[in-house]
């Protein structure tokens, strides 16, 4: 007996960076609604790199699903293309702009891979976690204390040995030359 049943949320779209936005508001949404808000950062940085890819690679069109499923303890977000090439993950090069959104994928997910769709298309697909400890936020360290000091008014700062405040010196810049 399955302890509860599997959840499922599909979006159909035009992977066009006007949409991607949209999707990441609607992945974050049914996240919420699942009460898996500790995923929601990872789970919309792998969407919005597997629709960056299909924006940038996939022919003939854009159009493509997105899919997400909570079955048990694993989220899978998956996004399927008409495009039939498969992905590479290459190593970039230091100073290039693109490249690392398969490798990104890889660092933040559990698992990630890539399959066939049918005779033109494919599903590129990487899973998260949902166990307690797995999607509970990293415990931040104790904050330090900071000795408190009485502040000191404002007129306080510029006593002058008369009692009077100074008279206004011209600006000076602290810009050597």
């Amino acid at each position: 007996m399955i302890s509860y049943p599997s959840r499922h949320c599909t979006v159909e779209l035009q992977a066009l960076p006007s949409r991607i936005g949209q999707v990441r508001r609607i992945v974050s949404a049914q996240l919420r609604y699942w009460h898996l808000d500790a995923l929601i950062d990872r789970a919309s940085l792998g969407v919005t790199e597997l629709l960056s890819n299909v924006h940038r690679h996939a022919q003939p069109d854009k159009t493509c699903t997105v899919e997400i499923e909570l079955l048990l303890d694993r989220l899978t977000v998956s996004v399927r293309d008409h495009d039939p090439r498969m992905p590479v993950v290459d190593d970039a090069e230091p100073l290039a702009t693109c490249g690392r959104g398969l490798a990104m994928v890889a660092a933040m997910s559990e698992s990630w891979g890539v399959r066939p769709d049918g005779e033109s298309g494919k599903v590129v697909w990487f899973t998260l976690p949902t166990t307690s400890a797995a999607v509970s936020p990293p415990s931040r360290p104790a904050r330090r204390t900071v000795q408190e000091k009485p502040a000191r008014r404002f007129a306080e700062v510029g006593h002058a040995a008369d009692g009077l405040l100074p008279e206004h010196a011209p600006a000076r810049s602290a810009v050597a030359g």
